[in-house]
């Protein structure tokens, strides 16, 4: 069985899990699971709750079923791979299909289970996909510091965007700023540091607000050499999730970067509604 434990330094008390499922019954019994692993758990009664609990916190694996009225765990599945793509999925349900398993598959869920299934296959799932996201995650640390460490042996400055009145900074909405130099984004209240490619891409869309970028284009812009269409969303999707998450300590900072579904990525601050409507496609 896959497990955590020789994991040096990460065990279950590392993670916070999300169990989703619209069962009271079932939704309590995965959770006790979980929490006897020694897993950090939350619970969602139904999709919408599953999308409220994404918008302000930060999950390292959701369990989600897959047949719920109203939003359903695709729409979960949907709307967790636009805001928090690391968050890794495994899917349940009572009603299995070829045709549900490809498209939860398609959609990037780690793995399908089978209502019931026993705590066992649970567990072995659950290890499996969180060791599956402990890897990216180091494999992405691994990457910034590079990135890093290369940048500052070239000395790269960047001036090619034309700025507010002052040369380094540039308002983003509603009293928060971006200092392109220093690469740190604040309001009143709050500040926080971001990489060179985060602020990289925070420049591109800010200078072309009104335009929706495709992924092949963006990595071109922001990391320098071209991708396939195929590869380009993989190698967008990190960096954006890092950078959203770094900027959720901003009201309103959800609505900035949006995705728009097939197509790419667009900075659109202020209208929530469009963000939220090709977030939830």
């Amino acid at each position: 069985m896959t497990t955590l434990r020789n994991t040096p330094g990460v065990g279950p008390a590392s993670f916070m899990i999300l169990v989703v499922d619209d069962e009271a019954t079932m939704r309590r019994s995965l959770a006790d699971i979980l929490r006897l692993e020694g897993y950090h758990v939350q619970m969602a009664k139904s999709g919408d709750d599953a999308i409220q609990r994404l918008q302000s916190e930060t999950y390292d694996l959701i369990l989600l079923d897959l047949k719920m009225p109203g939003v359903s765990g695709v729409d979960v599945l949907r709307f967790a791979a636009s805001i928090a793509p690391e968050t890794q999925v495994i899917l349940l349900t009572a009603h299995g299909s070829l045709e549900s398993a490809i498209e939860a598959l398609r959609l990037g869920a780690q793995d399908y289970l089978l209502k019931p299934s026993s705590p066992e296959m649970i567990l072995a799932s659950v290890a499996k996909a969180l060791k599956a996201r402990v890897e990216n995650l180091q494999n992405q640390e691994l990457l910034s510091r590079l990135e890093s460490s290369v940048q500052t042996l070239k000395g790269i400055q960047e001036t090619d965007l034309p700025v507010s009145s002052h040369q380094n900074e540039l308002l983003i909405d509603n009293g928060v700023r971006i200092d392109f130099d220093q690469r740190v984004v604040w309001d009143e209240s709050s500040q926080v540091s971001i990489t060179f490619t985060e602020s990289k891409l925070l420049k591109v869309l800010l200078g072309n607000r009104d335009y929706v970028f495709t992924h092949q284009e963006l990595v071109a812009k922001v990391q320098g050499f071209d991708a396939t269409r195929q590869e380009a969303p993989a190698i967008l999707r990190p960096v954006v999730s890092r950078l959203r998450r770094k900027l959720s300590v901003f009201p309103g900072s959800q609505s900035w970067i949006v995705n728009i579904r097939g197509k790419g990525y667009a900075f659109d601050p202020g209208k929530s509604s469009l963000s939220m409507e090709h977030h939830s496609r």
